[in-house]
């Protein structure tokens, strides 16, 4: 089973439309959808913004559902300045770059997993891969495969964003994936990150937000749905 995470209703929707639902489950004031894809079982969730909200998402999931796989789809903000609106970010990694522990003697978003300490959470390569040669087949679509910071700041400031993108070699910051992530990988469950670029270092000139949100939820819904071929 593949399980789906993500950020606005907008993808939630289009998922549904593609699914055929077999059960509800309503904890924490979230519902999980689970039912077929393509005749592959899948469960989907939408988790609110922020990393809390996504971890508990997560945990659900992991805990009733037993997935084998959980990704995470949304938008993201450039940290790089390659990166313009609508290109699409997969993870190979993510990190908290919030997590600040340095005036303990910590690297910055350094992570305690339970005996063992990391910054850069792994997300799973074959998926990872699959994505980019799903995304690779999208006419107008560029696609970048890098780390995703993750942190409980919408971060707005260009010269901000310069220097997570530069202090952590991450592409893109959002709120929610890298708290998955976390989840997963002590879980031992299988983790991918994908993210539409809505908000670049330019700006966004030439395309409001609300004319974005539709072109992204189209995007990453029909690149997800691609894993279930």
């Amino acid at each position: 089973m593949t399980g789906i995470i993500c950020a606005m209703d907008l993808e939630l929707e289009g998922f549904l439309k593609n699914m055929s639902v077999e059960e509800t489950l309503e904890r924490s004031g979230m519902t999980f959808y689970k039912g077929k894809i393509k005749n592959s079982e899948a469960v989907i969730a939408q988790c609110g913004v922020g990393k809390v909200n996504a971890a508990i998402c997560t945990q659900i999931m992991i805990d009733f559902f037993a997935p084998q796989l959980i990704v995470n789809s949304g938008v993201a903000g450039a940290l790089d300045e390659r990166l313009t609106v609508c290109d699409l970010v997969i993870g190979d990694f993510a990190l908290q770059h919030d997590m600040d522990g340095t005036a303990l003697g910590e690297e910055k978003g350094n992570l305690d997993l339970g005996g063992e300490q990391r910054v850069r959470l792994p997300l799973d390569r074959e998926t990872s891969e699959k994505l980019m040669k799903l995304a690779e087949n999208y006419e107008g679509s560029r696609v970048y495969l890098g780390t995703v910071a993750s942190g409980d700041k919408f971060v707005s400031d260009t010269r901000e964003r310069l220097s997570i993108g530069r202090q952590f070699d991450a592409l893109a910051c959002e709120m929610e994936g890298a708290s998955m992530a976390h989840v997963c990988y002590r879980a031992k469950v299988p983790c991918a990150i994908v993210r539409a670029i809505s908000d670049d270092l330019t700006h966004n000139t030439g395309m409001s937000f609300n004319e974005f949100k539709y072109i992204a939820c189209e995007k990453t819904v029909l690149l997800l749905l691609g894993l279930f071929e």
